[in-house]
C-alpha cells in the first residue's frame, strides 16, 4: 500500500552568502541536502540543538524562504518556485505557528481582527457577521471566549497569546501546520496545555503537524516520527519510540542522555560532547559530527556517511559509518524514559485525555 504523502522535500539546500569583496565571500550552509517525506495526518518532529538549521528548514518547507537548490512538493505540487496567486493559495493550506507568541501578533490589532484577517484574505465572500461568528468559533476551539475578540495581545498571558496564534493559523482551514518551537517560550504548565491542544486539534480536524523543537520531552509525547538534525543535515530519522529506545547515531544518544530523570534513585549516564558545534560556514570534512563524536575513527574524518537503514524497524535510518558497532559495544549507553517526568504528571495527562474523549472541556483549557 502506497503511503499518502502530503509534503516531500528532496535534496533541499539553503546557503546564505556572507562577507564582502573586501573580506572575502563565503556560504553558510544552513540546510545542506535534506530529504523528508511527511505522511498525511501525522505529527513529524525536527529536533536538534540551536544553530543546527531546523528553523531554516521549517521556513523552506513553508516557502517563507526560497531554497538554494532542491525541491518541495506539497499535495503533489512543486511549490519551490511559486509566486503571486499560486503562492497565496498555498498559504491557505499551509500555516505557521511562530515561537514568540507576542512578537508574532500585531499589538495594534484587536484579537478579533488578528484572527479574522486570514478569513478576509482567503474567503473574501464572507460577510462581516460571518467573520465575527467564525472568529468566535475559532477562539472557542482553542479554549478562549468570544469576548476576548475585543482585547489586544498585551492583555493576555503567554499561553493565551499562543492560543490566539493557533486560532489564527486555523482560520484558513489549513491541511498542514508548522510550529517553530511553539511552546518553548511558555511556562512548563502552559506548555502541557498547548501540546495537548495541538494534539487534539490534529485528531479532530485531520491536520498534519510539523513541530520544530529542541525539547525532547515535548517531542516524545506528541510526535509520530522524528528527524534529528546536526549542522544542516539529518543524522537520524525514524518512529519516535524507536528513536528513544534504540538510538543509533552518537549525536542522538548524546541528546537523549541529557533528558533529566525526575525520579529519586534513578540515574542515567550522561554522554558529554566536547567543544561547540562547528560553524556552518566552514563545516568539517567527512562526517560533520566527527569533531565531537566520542566514537570517531579515521574514516569519519574523510568519508561522508550516507543516511542508511538501521535494520531495527522500517523507516529508521542513521548517517553513521559505525552505528552497528557502537550499538553492540554500548547497548545500555542510553536508557530513554518513555514516561512523563513524574507519575503525577502522567495522571494529569491521562485525566485530560479522558475528559477530551468524553467531550468535556477541562478547566485547564478554559482561559479566564
Amino acid at each position: 500500500m502506497t503511503q499518502d504523502l502530503i509534503l516531500q522535500a528532496t535534496a533541499l539546500k539553503k546557503y546564505f552568502e556572507t562577507g564582502s569583496s573586501f573580506t572575502g565571500k563565503s556560504s553558510v550552509r544552513a540546510v545542506d541536502d535534506v530529504s523528508l517525506d511527511i505522511a498525511r495526518g501525522e505529527t513529524f518532529a525536527i529536533v536538534g540543538e540551536s544553530g543546527c538549521g531546523k528553523s531554516t528548514m521549517a521556513r523552506l518547507l513553508m516557502r517563507l524562504l526560497s531554497p538554494t537548490d532542491g525541491q518541495v512538493t506539497f499535495d503533489g505540487q512543486d511549490v519551490s518556485n511559486l509566486k503571486g496567486k499560486e503562492l497565496k493559495a498555498l498559504r491557505r493550506d499551509m500555516q505557521f505557528i511562530f515561537q514568540d507568541p507576542f512578537s508574532s501578533l500585531n499589538p495594534r490589532m484587536a484579537v478579533g481582527s488578528l484572527v479574522g484577517e486570514p478569513l478576509e484574505t482567503h474567503f473574501p465572500e464572507m460577510s462581516k457577521q460571518q467573520r465575527r461568528t467564525k472568529v468566535a468559533e475559532l477562539l472557542g476551539l482553542v479554549g478562549l471566549r468570544a469576548e476576548h475578540a475585543e482585547r489586544y495581545p498585551h492583555e493576555f498571558s503567554g499561553g493565551q497569546r499562543q492560543r490566539i496564534g493557533i486560532a489564527r493559523a486555523l482560520a484558513s482551514s489549513p491541511k498542514l501546520i508548522i510550529g517553530d518551537e511553539p511552546v518553548s517560550a511558555l511556562d512548563v504548565s502552559v506548555q502541557a496545555q498547548v501540546i495537548n491542544l495541538l494534539s487534539d486539534l490534529r485528531d479532530d480536524l485531520g491536520l498534519t503537524l510539523i513541530v520544530i523543537a529542541h525539547d525532547l520531552a515535548v517531542i516524545r509525547h506528541m510526535s509520530d516520527r522524528v528527524a534529528v538534525m546536526y549542522l544542516g543535515k539529518i543524522v537520524e530519522q525514524g518512529p519516535v519510540d524507536t528513536i528513544f529506545s534504540q538510538p543509533r547515531h552518537p549525536y542522538t544518544r548524546a541528546l537523549l542522555s541529557a533528558i533529566p530523570v525526575a525520579e529519586h534513585g534513578r540515574d542515567r549516564d550522561r554522554i558529554t560532547l566536547d567543544g561547540d558545534m562547528p560553524s556552518p560556514a566552514n563545516p568539517p570534512s567527512g562526517c560533520s559530527f566527527h569533531t565531537r563524536c566520542p566514537f570517531a575513527q579515521d574514516k569519519c574524518k574523510t568519508d561522508v556517511p550516507a543516511l542508511r537503514d538501521t535494520a531495527t524497524v522500517a523507516g529508521h535510518t542513521a548517517a553513521c559509518h559505525f552505528f552497528d558497532d557502537i550499538a553492540a559495544a554500548h547497548p545500555d549507553a542510553v536508557v530513554a524514559d518513555s514516561r512523563p517526568a513524574t507519575e503525577a504528571a502522567q495522571s494529569r495527562f491521562d485525566l485530560y485525555q479522558d475528559a477530551m474523549r468524553n467531550g468535556v472541556t477541562p478547566k485547564v483549557r478554559q482561559q479566564q
